[in-house]
């Protein structure tokens, strides 16, 4: 790896840890300024950057440990640790509809039945495009294979957000609809980059090439920082004005001139 591709990488993860660490730090002091009832979408947003800031820091020592200016790829193939990543996703993306149901304030039973389908179908999500990742081949199933049954649970929990979801905006004030459109908006807009990068490299076999290891780390940072920085601080947002449209003892408090 070259030292261009290097520096890009490494300071792109560098970019993840400060970004990550910061609006956690931001989200857990901030949760006391929302109504006890969204505080819970504050907290989880907070979690979801906690523990992707812990992630960032493994995925940089990885990295660099495993692709030195220098270093072959078949090198650097075998000590990256790819599965960081993926651990990450795994108990972020989940949390991450978790954050968005929990802020709308819906009745419980609707919240339950939304999540007990959209939980099982992130984590589905994220196992399913694991192994395409790694090129293991794993079960004699190409990368592409793996990244189309990826996309199965990937596509359900789109039609959740859109159709499901959609159906409980009308109970919301024009001003949290439009933020909870743009949240939508902005998840599905991010998890598109991580099939386009996928696909990128989804024909390589054995180590992927250089380049095809920097636009992995690269996209996949940039759609870390937009799906859990941004969007938790679009929630916190959401959790703002719904305590103020509820409780006007608040509204005059946290919003007087």
């Amino acid at each position: 790896m070259n030292l261009v591709q290097h520096g890009a990488v490494y300071n792109m993860l560098s970019l993840g840890i400060a970004s990550m660490t910061f609006t956690s730090l931001f989200l857990w002091y901030g949760r006391e300024r929302v109504l006890p009832k969204f505080r819970m979408a504050v907290m989880v947003s907070a979690t979801v950057t906690s523990i992707a800031a812990y992630h960032y820091f493994r995925m940089f020592d990885s990295f660099n440990e495993a692709y030195p200016v220098g270093g072959t790829v078949d090198g650097g193939f075998a000590g990256y640790n790819v599965g960081y990543r993926y651990v990450d996703w795994f108990l972020t993306v989940p949390l991450l509809l978790v954050e968005l149901v929990a802020v709308m304030g819906l009745a419980r039973a609707v919240q339950s039945s939304l999540l007990k389908r959209l939980v099982p179908a992130a984590a589905a999500m994220i196992v399913l495009g694991y192994p395409g990742d790694m090129h293991t081949q794993l079960f004699g199933l190409s990368n592409s294979m793996w990244g189309l049954l990826s996309t199965i649970p990937f596509l359900y929990i789109m039609y959740v957000l859109f159709i499901e979801i959609g159906k409980s905006l009308a109970s919301q004030s024009p001003k949290v609809q439009g933020l909870l459109k743009g949240a939508r908006l902005l998840l599905i807009a991010t998890w598109g980059v991580y099939p386009i990068t996928f696909i990128l490299a989804m024909n390589d076999v054995g180590a992927p090439s250089f380049e095809a290891v920097v636009n992995r780390e690269i996209g996949y940072s940039i759609a870390d920082i937009l799906a859990k920085c941004v969007f938790g601080l679009i929630i916190f947002t959401i959790a703002r004005i719904k305590s103020a449209e509820e409780n006007k003892e608040f509204a005059a408090n946290e919003f007087r001139d």
